[in-house]
């Protein structure tokens, strides 16, 4: 067992290092690969929020369609307290900024350096908490609810947070309609050590393995009771609205942090991003990969990405073969492609790509035959 577990991790260590030099050849050729750097870093985003989404509804059992609405918090606060301080005029120029946010961001402006350097990342951290303090409030009267109606609730939810986002009484703080914009992108880690392409990859893994060590814990147990049957879980003594609550408030500073790392990676933000669609398409990432399977949200996230923005992009381009025109060869029969591509996955994978399992290296080398034969006794 032991001889496993250290070739196991030997293999994981082996497989990060190379993927980390993959990421700093990206790096070095952003101008050839930038199709490939955008797809990945959406990908690490969304394979985050995914992880956190199947916490609530795959570990715990909590059907809830809020993700989107966390997600806008965070986007939103992490926009507004990283927005230089000189493009604050220009993004705010309907209505004007908030006094208190100018005079926050003013404050921060003179910081020392080492504070500024890592001001994008407490932002990120703050919008987090705020994610978190509104689901700990919602959670007091949401999670009463079951199945359907909680789903229903938090869906509700999200989509008050975004007419929130939107409404003109805002204006100076999350600039109405109009949206934010001139967000700085990631920035690098350990005083420019690490490029700034790495960093959204080296945040979803911190935060996925910190998921993942929850789950592993004895609070992740209580999760899978809970998701099993309540009244069982409830006669041993594991209190349900607290776990609930719990894993709520987990998943949405989780989901909140992935927003706030998609408001650095577009640039840009408005209400209307974070709609219905994007709840659906991370649920649909979730069901791909497997309810219940961290891996699976990973592996998902990264194969939807590649999928949606870069690979059927063919179909969206007018087609001519020997003169013939080919039909419906034009913009959005990608979608329709991928559409028809996800109903044969559930249709032969009902359970996922992964169902309930996760990803481990001797269940890879079994699938690939690569196991060596056992040896014959010596008679």
């Amino acid at each position: 067992m032991k001889k496993t577990i250290k070739k196991s991790t030997i293999y994981s260590l082996a497989a990060a290092a190379l993927f980390l030099v993959f990421l700093y050849w990206l790096d070095a050729n952003r101008l050839s690969q930038g199709m490939l750097i955008s797809v990945l870093q959406k990908g690490a985003i969304l394979a985050l929020v995914a992880t956190s989404m199947n916490l609530l509804n795959g570990f715990t059992g909590l059907f809830s369609l809020g993700q989107a609405g966390f997600m806008s918090i965070g986007a939103y606060t992490t926009a507004i307290l990283i927005i230089p301080v000189r493009s604050l005029d220009g993004v705010y120029y309907m209505n004007g900024v908030h006094p208190a946010i100018m005079n926050l961001r003013l404050l921060m402006a003179n910081s020392p350096p080492f504070l500024q350097s890592v001001y994008p990342f407490i932002a990120l951290l703050l919008g987090g908490a705020l994610a978190a303090l509104i689901a700990l409030l919602v959670g007091l009267a949401v999670l009463r609810l079951k199945s359907d109606y909680l789903a229903i609730a938090t869906l509700g939810l999200s989509e008050i947070v975004r007419a929130i986002f939107s409404s003109p009484q805002f204006d100076q703080i999350t600039n109405g309609s109009y949206g934010l914009n001139k967000i700085p992108n990631f920035p690098p880690m350990l005083f420019g050590l690490i490029p700034s392409l790495i960093t959204p990859f080296i945040i979803t893994g911190v935060s996925v393995a910190f998921i993942v060590l929850l789950i592993n814990s004895s609070y992740g147990r209580a999760f899978k009771a809970i998701r099993e049957d309540e009244i069982a879980a409830e006669a041993m003594g594991i209190s349900l609205y607290k776990h609930k609550e719990m894993s709520f408030v987990i998943s949405s500073f989780f989901s909140a942090v992935a927003g706030g790392m998609l408001a650095m990676y577009m640039r840009s933000i408005e209400a209307k991003t974070f709609s219905i669609t994007l709840t659906y398409d991370i649920l649909l990432i979730v069901v791909i990969g497997g309810i219940g399977s961290v891996t699976g949200s990973v592996v998902s996230a990264f194969l939807v990405t590649a999928a949606k923005e870069w690979w059927l992009r063919f179909f969206d381009q007018p087609l001519s073969l020997f003169g013939f025109q080919v039909p419906l060869f034009r913009t959005g029969f990608r979608m329709v492609i991928f559409s028809v591509l996800l109903m044969v996955v559930v249709l032969i994978y009902r359970r996922g790509l992964f169902g309930t399992n996760e990803f481990s290296w001797a269940g890879l080398i079994k699938r690939l035959r690569l196991k060596r034969p056992a040896k014959k006794e010596v008679e």
